[in-house]
C-alpha cells in the first residue's frame, strides 16, 4: 500500500485524481439538476434532435442485464468498484498524457454511475437524441466520459503509442 501512496504523491497521478474528481462532480451536478427539474413523465425539448428525459437504468450499459433487486444492485456496485480500482492502478501507471486522460474519463464516469446505483438503486439517464421516430438510447454525462475515455485510450495506443509522455 505504501508503494501505491508514493505513486499518488507524484504530480501526474495527483492531476489524474483531480480530473476524476471534477468529472464525478460535473456528472453528479447534472443528475441532481435533472432530478430537481424533470419528472419521470416529462420530456423537455432542448433541440429538434435532443430532449431531456428522466430514465432510471437498473442494468448496465444501455439497460442490459437489468438487476433492479438488492442483490443485483450490490453485485453491479461491487463489480463496478473492482473494475474502477483496476483502472485507477492503470491510470497511476500510465506514462502518456492521453492514456492517463482516457483512464480518468472512464474512472470519473464509472464512479458517477456507481454513486447513482448505491444511492438510488439505478443510474440516472437523461440525454435523449432522436430523429423523427427513431430514438437513440438515453444516457448521461458519465456514459459520455466512459465512451470518450475508451476512444482516447484506443487512439493513444494505435496512433500515439507513448509519444505523449509526461516528460515531453
Amino acid at each position: 500500500m505504501t508503494a501505491f501512496n508514493s505513486l499518488l504523491k507524484q504530480g501526474p497521478a495527483r492531476q489524474g485524481l483531480l480530473i476524476c474528481f471534477l468529472l464525478i462532480c460535473l456528472d453528479q451536478i447534472t443528475k441532481q439538476t435533472v432530478l430537481m427539474q424533470i419528472s419521470e413523465i416529462d420530456r423537455i425539448a432542448v433541440l429538434p434532435i435532443l430532449d431531456f428525459v428522466l430514465i432510471w437504468n437498473t442494468g448496465i450499459s444501455y439497460g442490459l442485464f437489468d438487476s433492479s433487486g438488492m442483490a443485483g444492485r450490490i453485485i453491479l456496485s461491487v463489480l463496478g468498484l473492482l473494475i474502477t480500482l483496476f483502472l485507477l492502478v492503470q491510470m497511476v501507471r500510465a506514462t502518456g498524457k492521453w492514456e492517463r486522460l482516457g483512464y480518468c474519463l472512464i474512472i470519473g464516469g464509472a464512479i458517477g454511475n456507481i454513486i447513482d446505483r448505491v444511492i438510488y438503486g439505478g443510474v440516472i439517464d437523461f440525454i435523449s437524441f432522436h430523429y423523427e421516430n427513431y430514438y437513440w438510447y438515453v444516457f448521461n454525462l458519465a456514459d459520455v466520459w466512459i465512451s470518450l475515455g475508451v476512444v482516447t485510450i484506443l487512439l493513444d495506443s494505435f496512433f500515439l503509442s507513448g509519444k505523449t509522455t509526461d516528460e515531453a
